[in-house]
């Protein structure tokens, strides 16, 4: 039977998507239903028809699945969490299965998944919240998340996976908002000025730091703001405009100005004091990196007569976190402003075996000249540090840090999928790992980052 848009049918849900959407088959076709989950049974009617699959929404659900845990997210409006609808207990074994079919599917059968380490909290463990803002048909202020596969605002201001603090900051820049009558970004007319509200947290030292992302160079009443802060919030410690005038879905533009405070905050990470500023790579959940940090340091196990090359370092906080048991230490990374906070890092934690350098990974020729330059002599790392965005690396990186033959490539990933292709040409020179060990460093989400060690049999 080929399904046709307005089709209903009764199915039962058999599986779930890292998107948060349940699956059900038709006659063998495959049809994505929000707001579903394993085991319920429901009325579904086709919304969108596909090549490979189709699209469905809930017209009843008839039975609902002896799964269902209703009690992490009151939000029944934002769906930008896949398992709100799930125990943990259950979302953790999804996220430890999906790790496993990845790379079963990419041949790497030889690979054991170990267990999935869990978050030591749930909930307001995001120490980082972008926001967008709209208005709706009333003129109301809508500040939440996208909804999946859109641009469309969904109200989330009081999301349970973020520190209680940024919803009190949040209802106070509404009514700031709506007191001024500012208006917000529009996309398809490139005008407006509100586009997110841009907040970091420190765990530790509980600094909050500020960032309106704006259409423009200023901000009215932005006086009126700052003294309103001060007066309600005594954690915040910086408020700055970030100026986006592209039409693009990139967040943050170049340019910040500090309307007032300091434009970064101080936070303790694996035994490390960090300062970070707005664009600096920060992880988001910092009890759980706390213990991902742990193990990567055990897989690297650096010596003092190990030379540590870093990269996609950030702010230099997983090269710091192992300098005391390195002979050196030496981090690359592409955003300037994070190299200056890993440097300032290094010299206010006393750690005088560290240096780093801005350069672009993927330019594999030049990554490692300005390190060289300043020491005047060839890098020749020992133990290889990476940890790149979702996209992973690339293979002309994978194909540079082979030939410069480290004993021990240490590899933290945010994304299972890339992890597996990264591993299988590593394996074409030779680095092969034993274990990947998954981290839910995103509870409610369908993120999960791995780490593994690489080596070379012939190195060990």
């Amino acid at each position: 039977m080929k399904l046709k848009k307005n089709d209903s049918f009764v199915s039962e849900i058999i599986d779930i998507t890292n998107l948060g959407f349940g699956v059900a088959k038709v006659d063998g076709a495959v049809v994505f239903v929000s707001g579903t989950v394993p085991q319920d049974v429901a009325r579904i009617k086709i919304i969108k028809v596909g090549s490979s699959y189709s699209v469905g929404r809930v017209e009843e659900l008839i039975t609902p699945s002896p799964l269902r845990f209703e009690g992490r997210c009151a939000n029944g409006g934002c769906r930008s969490c896949a398992y709100k609808c799930l125990s943990y207990e259950f979302e953790k074994g999804l996220k430890e299965e999906a790790v496993r079919q990845i790379f079963k599917k990419s041949g790497l059968d030889e690979i054991k998944i170990m267990p999935l380490v869990g978050s030591p909290i749930e909930e307001g463990y995001r120490n980082k919240a972008q926001y967008p803002v709209s208005r709706d048909k009333s003129g109301e202020y809508i500040i939440g998340f996208y909804a999946p596969k859109s641009h469309r605002v969904t109200e989330a201001a009081s999301c349970p996976l973020a520190p209680e603090i940024f919803s009190r900051i949040l209802c106070e820049l509404r009514a700031f908002f709506r007191k001024h009558q500012l208006s917000v970004y529009n996309e398809e007319s490139g005008e407006g000025l509100i586009r997110h509200i841009y907040l970091r947290r420190g765990e530790v030292s509980g600094e909050v730091l500020l960032t309106l992302v704006i259409n423009g160079t200023s901000l009215p009443h932005s006086e009126e703001l700052n003294e309103l802060l001060q007066e309600k919030f005594p954690e915040i410690v910086g408020v700055l405009l970030n100026v986006n005038r592209e039409n693009t879905n990139i967040i943050l533009g170049e340019e910040f100005i500090t309307l007032s405070g300091r434009d970064y905050i101080f936070d303790t990470l694996g035994g490390v004091t960090l300062k970070i500023t707005a664009p600096s790579f920060y992880q988001v959940n910092h009890a759980a990196a706390e213990l991902l940090y742990a193990k990567a340091k055990e897989l690297a196990a650096p010596t003092k007569k190990d030379l540590l090359l870093d990269l996609y370092c950030g702010a230099g906080s997983i090269g710091l976190s192992m300098a005391d048991e390195a002979g050196e230490v030496i981090g690359i990374e592409i955003v300037e402003s994070a190299v200056e906070c890993a440097t300032f890092n290094a010299e206010i934690n006393h750690i005088f075996n560290a240096s780093f350098y801005a350069g672009d990974a993927s330019d594999t020729k030049k990554i490692l000249e300005p390190a060289e330059k300043a020491r005047g002599e060839k890098i020749n790392p020992n133990i290889v540090i990476l940890d790149p965005p979702r996209g992973g690396t690339t293979e002309e990186l994978i194909e540079h840090i082979s030939s410069l033959n480290p004993q021990r490539i240490v590899y933290i990933s945010c994304n299972p999928s890339t992890l597996a292709r990264d591993m299988v040409a590593f394996k074409k020179y030779g680095y092969t790992g034993n274990e990947v060990t998954p981290f839910d460093l995103f509870p409610m989400t369908g993120h999960v980052e791995s780490v593994v060690c690489l080596t070379r049999k012939e190195l060990l």
